[in-house]
């Protein structure tokens, strides 16, 4: 809980009637999700205000300094690098600005309203037929224990079996987004079907310990492999046929880890980058914006302005520098627009906020990688999966990137698979745009699980 003081200077209305949870909407240019403020006031109208964000999983977010004069609420949210600021239209209603590292929308919230409940029809329940384990592995390189559940078919084995590694970002073991949990609807898809599973929160994340600030994609292979060797120690396991699932980022360290490492039977890639993260990177920007209805004039701003801001972050090492040389950059390419000096401060305050979350040693890495480097190196079977309507991983570019750079190493036993209608979760889509991923109900396509379990299966030659 974070202790803040409500200030009343003048109004009608005091601190009191800010009590209770507010929420709405937030409508942003890829996204809608609900925002929901819980004020608790004490004796001394001292305020304890708490932001909830249900549809991305994250609760509790303390806020910094509330302010209160003449029916205007003003929220300071260091956590998320944003503020509220909003005014009452009614007693039961705030209208304001969502302002979050430097970029605008409206928010308005109602009081006592109820959150918004979305259906997750595939999401599964207990009793399950299969076993659900709690487990821990150590992590011997860095010396730290990672926390998992491990999900075994009945019977006694020796069962093949899958690690899933999530995408980008500290994930938990169910890798939870915007009310979905795709890894706990794939895991007890594929132990019904006869295969082990073993899934874990990413380092510094939920029940694992370590620490994933200065973490790169090769980190996460470490932490991968640790998998691999808990589950080789495991007798209901058949050690020759263990396998890695990476989704998005995921399907990165996958690779990564099973170049070196030949215990490593075979390597599902749930929509993994074939390119670098440079690429990946300028063609997600393009195809969200797109598909966001922006201008193409904006676009390839916005392209040329990323694109320069990457090349310097993967040439300079040095955090500091490359700051101080971003902004510099950045403020006399502004000089070149004739802005007024508020729009000016506007784009460079957006623009520095922005560092903060580039400027790391994660980041560099993900550019600057080529993934072929990995793949060639590949001699386990693969099998390469992205949807269509993909916009952040795009099918166009990483698929035949993936197989390309595998078969350059003398792997022929490579398949790829473009999945007509699906985005980046593996949801059948209408367009692909982030925006929809809250509000379609499918968790997980039973089309691409079945592709994914029926292939396991063949290659593991499972009766």
């Amino acid at each position: 809980m974070f202790l803040i003081t409500g200030v009343l200077l003048s109004g009608q209305r005091t601190s009191r009637d800010l009590e209770g949870a507010w929420s709405g909407i937030l409508k942003t240019p890829s996204v809608e999700i609900e925002v929901v403020f819980r004020f608790t006031i004490t004796g001394t109208d001292s305020i304890k205000a708490l932001l909830d964000s249900p549809d991305q999983g994250a609760f509790d977010i303390p806020c910094g300094e509330v302010t209160f004069q003449e029916d205007t609420v003003f929220i300071d949210i260091p956590v998320v690098q944003g503020s509220y600021r909003g005014g009452f239209s009614s007693d039961s209603l705030i209208t304001g600005t969502f302002t979050q590292m430097g970029h605008k929308n409206a928010l308005s919230v109602k009081k006592g309203a109820k959150p918004v409940v979305h259906n997750r029809p595939q999401e599964p329940v207990p009793p399950y037929p299969y076993r659900e384990e709690e487990v821990t592995f150590m992590n011997t390189v860095e010396n730290f224990s990672l926390a998992g559940t491990l999900t075994l078919p009945q019977g006694e084995g020796p069962f093949p079996a899958v690690v899933l590694i999530s995408g980008s970002g500290q994930q938990d073991r169910d890798e939870a987004i915007f009310m979905h949990k795709p890894f706990k609807v794939l895991a007890d898809h594929l132990t019904r079907n006869g295969i082990a599973v073993l899934r874990y929160d990413d380092r510094g994340m939920g029940k694992s310990k370590g620490n994933a600030i200065k973490a790169t994609s090769l980190s996460f292979a470490d932490d991968a492999e640790a998998a691999v060797t808990y589950l080789m120690e495991r007798p209901e396991i058949n050690a020759r046929k263990i396998g890695l699932a990476g989704h998005s980022e995921g399907g990165l360290i996958a690779p990564i880890a099973a170049s070196h490492n030949r215990n490593i039977a075979f390597i599902v890639s749930l929509a993994g980058p074939g390119v670098t993260g440079y690429d990946v990177i300028l063609r997600q920007t393009e195809d969200i914006m797109r598909a966001s209805g922006a201008a193409q004039a904006e676009i390839a701003e916005t392209l040329a302005t990323n694109g320069q801001l990457f090349h310097m972050l993967i040439d300079e090492s040095d955090q500091r520098k490359f700051s101080k040389d971003a902004m510099e950059w950045y403020g006399k390419e502004l000089d070149k627009k004739g802005l007024t000096q508020e729009e000016r401060q506007q784009k460079m305050a957006a623009f520095a906020q922005g560092l903060v979350s580039a400027n790391n040693p994660w980041m560099r890495y993900f550019l600057a990688t080529d993934p072929a480097q990995f793949w060639s190196q590949v001699k386990c079977p693969v099998l390469a999966l992205n949807g269509e309507k993909d916009l952040q991983v795009s099918q166009e570019i990483n698929l035949p990137a993936i197989r390309a750079a595998v078969r350059s190493g003398g792997n022929r036993k490579v398949k790829t698979v473009m999945l007509p209608g699906l985005n980046h979760l593996f949801q059948h889509s209408e367009t692909g745009s982030p925006d929809e991923y809250i509000k379609i109900e499918e968790t997980f396509s039973p089309g691409a699980m079945e592709l994914i379990s029926s292939w396991i299966r063949k290659t593991m030659k499972i009766k």
